[in-house]
């Protein structure tokens, strides 16, 4: 498992997050995990042609926000 962090804007403010990348991605977890403030936001699993969806939602988040997160990691981690 990596940590890292990423930053998003959205509607002119930054949002900063912790992320845990299970690299060896197993069927019954989702590959990415997304913290903010220590506490659970989301987790992203790869899809079709590499995009990443969204595999379990808070809903403490717009899902605008966590699309850009999506395209974040991608750009990064796919």
């Amino acid at each position: 498992m990596e940590n890292f962090e990423i930053s998003v804007s959205y509607k002119n403010e930054n949002h900063h997050f912790k992320v845990k990348d299970y690299m060896h991605h197993e069927g019954d977890q989702c590959k990415f995990e997304v913290f903010r403030n220590e506490q659970f936001i989301a987790s992203f699993e790869p899809g079709t042609h590499k995009h990443l969806h969204i595999c379990k939602n808070t809903g403490l988040f717009p899902e605008e926000i966590l699309n850009l997160v999506a395209d974040k990691l991608e750009e990064w981690h796919l």
